[in-house]
């Protein structure tokens, strides 16, 4: 497989994706070899639990002046300085000040839940491929329930991919009412592209959590966090049933690649357009926390 390019929103440019553990992805997803340890390991969550740990532990601070020098963070927007954090997960789950992330404050736009590479699709029901021809979203077992999903057949949606290399806290894409979160069991694959073009199915086989968002002016939004490999935890810090504002912090992910998944009921937003032709090409788009996504119709 070739480079994982994307469109940065900022730059307005194709840029190739610096694949956090590429070589090993590639391993376990396109060379038969890797078959085994893939079922044997990569989806277990034992395993991620087992790496979680290790982020955890003092010694695994070692690891972040490096991986901020591999990756070229901006430093100067954590919170925290590099050298206070206590552990690598620690740092993977940084704060970042206020300023580094505005939210656009426009009544009518919702906003990206992270920062990451998005895809967005204006009608689920009639996307005719994702990656590759043919894969298209199971509502049904995504929400594990045909009731639970059919208000969104024919709405939006929204998947928003987090690299390690990302801010790993995921917000509120608009203002309303926050439901409790619900646990839908299930394995811990990669949800980066490499995975991803193999099998779409990953997104309602992996481990994730659904909450619903009860809104005034785009509806009721669903709202899914999903583990992947290497992810120690997803954390909620915010309290349910609560009334929340357009990029308050919901919570964040432990060490590993995520996503966060977001839809909308038909006719309640329109997708910002190069969001949707990005898409339309098979081409992720990069954009952070706070960028408009869409506009209430």
């Amino acid at each position: 497989m070739g480079e994982i390019r994307y469109l940065h929103r900022e730059k307005g440019t194709i840029e190739n994706e610096l694949v956090y553990g590429g070589r090993w992805l590639r391993l376990v997803y396109e060379n038969p070899v890797g078959k085994p340890i893939l079922w044997t390991l990569a989806k277990r969550a034992w395993f991620s639990r087992w790496y979680g740990r290790r982020m955890d532990k003092n010694s695994s601070k070692a690891k972040i002046k490096p991986f901020i020098a591999q990756y070229n963070l901006n430093e100067d927007e954590f919170e925290t300085k590099p050298e206070n954090f206590n552990s690598f997960n620690d740092f993977f789950s940084r704060k970042l000040k206020l300023s580094a992330r505005p939210i656009t404050q426009d009544e009518k736009s919702a906003v990206f839940p992270a920062d990451g590479r998005h895809l967005g699709f204006p009608c689920i029901s009639t996307t005719d491929g994702i990656f590759v021809k043919g894969q298209k979203f199971n509502l049904p077992e995504l929400f594990q329930s045909k009731e639970l999903s059919k208000p969104y057949f024919n709405g939006s949606l929204v998947l928003s991919r987090l690299c390690p290399v990302d801010y790993h806290r995921f917000h509120f894409p608009v203002d309303g009412i926050i439901s409790d979160n619900s646990l839908l069991n299930g394995s811990l694959f990669s949800v980066n592209p490499i995975a991803l073009r193999k099998n779409l199915g990953i997104v309602w086989h992996n481990k994730r959590y659904l909450s619903f968002l009860d809104t005034k002016r785009f509806g009721k939004v669903a709202q899914f966090l999903i583990g992947a490999t290497f992810v120690g935890s997803v954390t909620i810090t915010c309290p349910f049933q609560k009334e929340v504002k357009k990029g308050d912090e919901f919570g964040f992910f432990s060490f590993g690649g995520s996503s966060v998944l977001t839809l909308f009921e038909k006719g309640r937003i329109t997708l910002s357009e190069d969001l949707v032709s990005s898409s339309r090409k098979g081409m992720e788009m990069y954009a952070k926390v706070g960028d408009e996504m869409g506009q209430m119709n």
